[in-house]
């Protein structure tokens, strides 16, 4: 039985997760697939799906890089969620690379990490050429100084690798 024909009816665009290990990236890319999934078609992936690997599992830890797929009303998305560990850094740049833009997971328990860093200059490096910030784990930070702070370390990181900073307020989030 032959396989129907794709059509892109949509721009395609190349999106992906990066930052520190244990930060959230792949809660993030399960949640932002299952609800675009549920709102606008298409395949639901949840964590399991996506850090699918015996040793990823086992680990608890993304060790290669995961696609998904999913649609917005006007897009047609491919999210590559990236490792945060220091170990697959190899695995990032491989994903980053591919990017139009990422999206920069950053616990607000932790602030910017070592591999927060290294993500946003790896970034820079391989040519992606936007970052939005999901400021995660808001809900478990009591001190709403502590998050302005930790927005504030984002803010000059990104800043270091000439990414663009808006003067809004990062959206404060828990995935």
């Amino acid at each position: 039985m032959a396989k129907a024909k794709f059509e892109r009816n949509k721009p395609h665009v190349n999106v992906g997760t990066i930052g520190h290990v244990d930060h959230g990236k792949t809660t993030l890319t399960a949640a932002i697939a299952t609800i675009c999934a549920k709102t606008y078609g298409g395949e639901a992936k949840d964590y399991s799906q996506i850090d699918s690997a015996p040793e990823e599992k086992a680990r608890g830890i993304t060790i290669n890089t995961s696609h998904v797929e999913y649609d917005s009303p006007i897009r047609h998305y491919a999210h590559v969620d990236c490792p945060g560990h220091a170990d697959y850094v190899k695995n990032m740049i491989t994903g980053a690379a591919q990017m139009d833009g990422a999206i920069l997971v950053c616990a607000a328990t932790d602030g910017p990490m070592p591999q927060t860093r290294e993500h946003i200059l790896l970034s820079r490096q391989v040519g992606v050429p936007y970052i939005v910030v999901f400021l995660n784990k808001c809900d478990l930070v009591d001190d709403e100084e502590l998050l302005e702070l930790v927005e504030m370390e984002v803010r000059e990181l990104l800043s270091t690798y000439d990414f663009p900073v808006m003067n809004s307020s990062y959206p404060w989030f828990s995935a």
